[in-house]
């Protein structure tokens, strides 16, 4: 199983080498001792944004969204394109 680069670089900013193998250095070459209380700390905050991400992909581009909103107001563009993305993906409490 591999490491999780995302959580340690989120742990750890200052981390610039991961590889698969144990090494975890810093812009100097230097050993980065993780603990991983601290990158699943991590992995849980990265995971409560994920929703953002989910939505992103799923929006139309912003010229297709100014389109419908001009010619179906903003109510509209509310009830049949935010409203069910945001109930597909919600934010988590």
């Amino acid at each position: 199983m591999g490491l999780d680069h995302d959580a340690i670089r989120k742990a750890y900013p200052n981390v610039m080498i991961i590889d698969d193998s144990g090494v975890i250095q810093d812009a100097d070459g230097n050993q980065v001792a993780v603990e991983q209380s601290n990158i699943d700390a991590a992995r849980v905050e990265l995971d409560k944004e994920e929703y953002k991400y989910q939505r992103y992909e799923e929006y139309p581009d912003w010229g297709t969204q100014l389109d419908y909103i001009y010619h179906n107001g903003i109510e509209k563009w509310k009830t049949d394109i935010v409203d069910p993305i945001k109930n597909k993906y919600p934010k988590p409490s």
